[in-house]
């Protein structure tokens, strides 16, 4: 089956077809571009959903990465992005294979569509000229014999006229004569275009005609194939992805398999957890014996109001409040005479300090967290401590690094002059000494307070014995426990209860009794390690170096009230300066 036999006479059309051809090939190219913008809005679409739930930096939301579930979805979003990977793949393997191979393909398709067509309309300009020289050559005999015709007929008829002489019937004669010669002339001319014409047709439409016609047979065929390659090639290439799209969603799958709700409970139990232990049973108060009315050692309202208290975490008390709980505010009378208990209440100096420490807490409520996390229960404190000194020792790691890093290319200069000054690293190598020493410093401030959480300070135990004999000493307890409503200078509360004394305080109003407290004694003086810059209320700033005096030791909390003059005093932490205490001095303690 030929296109050259069988379509001869359809030029034209075929001329049609192939343009049609190419445009369904362009149309195809088109459909596969648009496919590629699908593939890469799909990934970018895909990629910024990723992005969007991802988990901030440095932020809460971060820390929430912690639990099994929350890690599986993390690791969705993670495969999502892989998986957006792959269609970007797509996109970029279909605009290279396809688009840009097919549309230079059609260019050059063209070009050969243009060539074929071309030779085929040289050959019709052909034969044309050949038709049209064999119709005027025809026309010509055909009219030189109408003349000879008429030529013959006008001698016959001079040459029967006997009133026409003899020279007009020999001029007659002649002209009939050339006539004839002209026909016969006329008549060789069209039988020699006739044959040529024939041959030349004969080329045309055996040989001319079929060649070309089979040159664009061939270039629509090998167009046909090329388009049915593309096709294959556009399920091939999304075909290759699949496998790794596969092990995406696999990812995803795994990832929601490794999902461990016990696991997930045990972080919520170590991220919340205080380290209080929970209040024991309210005993029952008897109101029948007036001024004989008890209150339960556990009770929610009061701490225990004889013997020591029982330590718990490094010296907390197990009366601690159960935080859930407000404070009973309301006075409950005592098994002693209430004129006894008031006038202990009037006179006792614990009441100032629970008086400061409500001042110094309300002031830090709307300040910044404190630097030993003392604002944190018990459990908290200790984790966030811990991480405090796993980060420090990172950096000293770092630092030291550094050091020998540098210590070792001062070798290297000692040893090679030429490659450098080892002066020059001289500066650097203090620099990062110095660095490393700070560190140091820093990292055993937080280690100790870090082992005072633990309780593994032994010192933390003797001091909670000392003040709670001290304490014991006193008559009774009072109603309210101030030692619980102690904290720090910066505002946060601490979980000293157990290491002061648990002094009870009838819960009346404070009045303005307070705003004429006398100033403390100096039990001793102290000399300033670093510099402390005392931007929260209660505190005092002070220069490295300073000496200054001691008017109220460290309660246990990490900070010492100092005095420069009589108009300046407040609270610096008790790490940054050196204590030389007075024993002699009035308020100074009794160790035993």
């Amino acid at each position: 089956m030929s296109w050259g036999t069988e379509l001869w006479d359809q030029f034209d059309n075929l001329e049609k077809h192939t343009q049609w051809g190419i445009d369904i090939l362009e149309k195809y190219i088109k459909f596969v571009k648009e496919r590629t913008e699908i593939e890469l809005n799909y990934a970018k679409q895909l990629r910024n959903l990723s992005k969007k739930y991802q988990p901030k930096k440095n932020s809460k939301e971060e820390e929430e990465y912690r639990y099994t579930a929350c890690q599986a979805f993390l690791s969705t979003l993670n495969e999502m992005n892989d998986y957006a990977g792959q269609h970007e793949v797509i996109s970029e393997n279909m605009t290279s294979q396809i688009t840009v191979e097919l549309a230079r393909y059609v260019q050059e398709l063209k070009q050969e569509r243009k060539s074929h067509f071309h030779d085929g309309r040289k050959a019709q300009q052909q034969i044309e000229t050949c038709w049209k020289q064999l119709e005027s050559s025809k026309r010509r005999f055909e009219r030189d014999c109408r003349e000879a015709d008429r030529a013959q007929q006008y001698f016959e008829k001079m040459d029967a006229d006997i009133n026409v002489t003899k020279a007009d019937v020999e001029k007659a004669r002649q002209q009939a004569q050339i006539r004839h010669q002209m026909a016969d002339d006329s008549k060789a001319d069209y039988s020699s275009y006739l044959q040529k014409f024939n041959l030349e047709q004969h080329e045309y439409y055996h040989t001319h005609i079929p060649n070309i016609f089979q040159k664009i047979q061939e270039m629509e065929e090998r167009r046909i194939v090329r388009i049915g390659e593309s096709v294959k090639t556009y399920a091939e290439l999304d075909r290759q992805v699949i496998p790794i799209i596969g092990k995406c969603l696999d990812g995803i799958v795994k990832a929601a398999e490794s999902v461990d709700p016990k696991n997930d409970s045990q972080l919520v139990v170590e991220a919340y957890k205080s380290g209080f232990e929970p209040p024991g049973d309210i005993e029952f108060e008897d109101y029948t014996q007036p001024m004989k009315r008890t209150v339960s050692d556990n009770s929610l309202s009061n701490s225990r109001g004889d013997g020591k208290p029982e330590l718990k975490f490094g010296g907390k008390s197990k009366g601690k409040l159960w935080p859930f709980i407000k404070k009973n505010k309301s006075p409950k009378q005592q098994k002693e005479p209430l004129s006894h208990r008031f006038n202990e209440f009037m006179t006792s100096k614990p009441k100032i300090h629970c008086f400061r420490s409500l001042k110094r807490g309300l002031s830090l409520k709307l300040g910044a967290t404190p630097e030993d996390f003392s604002n944190l229960p018990p459990e908290q404190r200790r984790k966030k401590l811990q991480q405090k000194v796993d980060e420090l020792n990172k950096e000293i790691q770092k630092e030291m690094d550094q050091r020998d890093a540098i210590t070792k290319m001062k070798d290297v200069y000692l040893k090679n002059p030429q490659m450098g000054d080892p002066a020059s690293l001289d500066h650097k190598l203090a620099e990062v000494s110095q660095n490393i020493e700070k560190l140091r410093l820093e990292a055993q401030k937080f280690e100790a307070w870090l082992a005072e959480v633990e309780g593994r300070l032994p010192a933390r135990g003797e001091q909670s014995r000392r003040q709670s004999g001290l304490y014991d000493t006193q008559s009774a307890p009072a109603v309210n426990n101030c030692a619980q409503d102690r904290e720090s200078p910066d505002g946060s509360y601490t979980e000293e209860q157990s290491q002061e004394s648990e002094v009870k305080v009838l819960a009346t109003d404070f009045d303005d009794e307070f705003d004429d407290e006398e100033p403390l004694p100096a039990i001793g003086t102290c000399k300033a390690l670093y510099t402390f810059e005392g931007q929260n209320e209660g505190t005092i700033s002070v220069v490295e170096g300073e000496t200054l005096y001691v008017i109220e030791e460290d309660k246990g909390d990490g900070w010492t009230r100092i005095r420069r003059n009589e108009d300046e005093e407040g609270y610096v932490p008790t790490s940054y300066v050196e204590v030389y205490l007075d024993k002699n001095a009035k308020g100074a303690k009794t160790y035993i």
